[in-house]
């Protein structure tokens, strides 16, 4: 793209809304022919004031111009993606809202891999965080790129797990590429550019904004074939993706917890809704199109050998993420007398005392060697959790 078509593109696009925009190029063609149409082609269109922002150009044109000029020449790996190019993912094509442009820094081939959405709480508990890590790591190793939203809690740890997979990872920002929202994630954000890809439609220098997250869910639900939710509240962004994939046609995915846990309701209420219930990784492969043998075989072409290869310790074999995630919990269940009594709901050093009979001192003993050997985790209000490992 020239700069002054770049120039043209965020003209049109900051000076009218998607719907309105995507008429305008309807009917003219491109930005350019748009511009030329004047207020006799664009009347019933678009409304009066953005009319006369089309006109006049919007106030900020020339400070959103030079950012974004100065950005792109900053990196080779960034770029800009239009609705008209012949890569964009047919899958976000297909969807009822398509971002007209989006910012790309990192792997952009990533937008033509089979792809499906981990997402969940911000808050999650930590055998949520965990499982987050076991099916991203599934997905990634089964050779499908894992798309999230980079926000705390799942989506955090989905990209941190797919990133070491040769699947990868995309992490649609709903901020400007030149932004980090939550901060705490600004290394991470800086890992995925090397070698995963980030997404955006917002503007360089657009700054975190309420209202964007939301807007931002419908493309990682249309960039995927499928959406896997891990734990949600029932009124969450989450489930906000999970309806929007619904929508556009793809699986809805999962995962149940305990009935005391309130970030389980939103996957319980899903699974009521009839999205479908996942407890391994065979649950979730088995409602998706086979991966062609071709593509799963060439998968770390673009990222290096490095990339691709498992972490330090993977396991190997009938080891494999998919069969720990099937046996762990019969081997986690027979280890320890805390554990069997644990279960999987959380619970208070009371209701464990009243479950195993032990004397308080030595139930306290026990649960912190569990906790200190990564089998129990301990919650807000003095609760625990047992955790299965990934």
């Amino acid at each position: 793209m020239q700069i002054e078509d770049l120039r043209t593109w965020l003209h049109l696009l900051d000076s009218v809304g998607r719907a309105a925009a995507r008429r305008l190029l309807a009917r003219h063609g491109d930005p350019s022919a748009v511009l030329k149409a004047g207020t006799t082609g664009w009347a019933g269109l678009v409304t009066a004031e953005e009319a006369e922002r089309l006109r006049l150009g919007p106030p900020k044109l020339e400070v959103t111009w030079r950012r974004t000029a100065a950005w792109l020449e900053a990196s080779a790996t960034r770029s800009l993606l239009l609705l008209g190019d012949p890569d964009y993912p047919p899958a976000l094509l297909h969807t009822a809202d398509p971002p007209l442009m989006l910012y790309l820094d990192g792997r952009r081939e990533l937008l033509r891999r089979r792809a499906v959405a981990v997402v969940g709480s911000r808050h999650p508990t930590p055998q949520g965080e965990d499982n987050a890590r076991l099916f991203a790591a599934g997905l990634g190793e089964a050779g499908f790129c894992v798309v999230s939203g980079l926000a705390m809690g799942i989506d955090g740890a989905a990209h941190e797990a797919a990133l070491r997979t040769a699947g990868g990872t995309i992490a649609v920002l709903g901020t400007g590429l030149d932004q980090v929202y939550p901060l705490a994630h600004e290394a991470l954000a800086r890992h995925i550019s090397r070698r995963g890809l980030l997404v955006s439609e917002y503007f360089i220098g657009t700054p975190p904004l309420a209202p964007n997250f939301p807007q931002r869910n419908r493309i990682i639900a249309g960039l995927t074939e499928g959406c896997l939710v891990v734990e949600a509240a029932v009124k969450s962004g989450s489930l906000i993706t999970a309806r929007l994939a619904s929508e556009a046609g793809r699986e809805v995915f999962a995962i149940p917890g305990s009935i005391h846990a309130p970030q389980s309701r939103g996957c319980h209420h899903l699974l009521k809704q009839g999205a479908c219930l996942v407890q391994t990784l065979d649950d979730l492969l088995t409602e998706l199109p086979p991966m062609a043998p071709h593509a799963a075989d060439g998968l770390a072409t673009g990222g290096g050998a490095e990339e691709a290869a498992d972490p330090p310790g993977a396991a190997q074999g009938d080891t494999s993420v998919q069969a720990r995630a099937a046996t762990e919990p019969a081997t986690l269940g027979g280890r320890h007398p805390v554990l069997r009594a644990l279960g999987h709901d959380p619970l208070s050093l009371e209701q464990l005392a009243q479950r195993t009979g032990w004397p308080m001192h030595e139930l306290s003993a026990a649960l912190l060697d569990l906790e200190l050997e990564g089998e129990v985790a301990r919650l807000p209000g003095a609760r625990f959790q047992r955790r299965v490992r990934a």
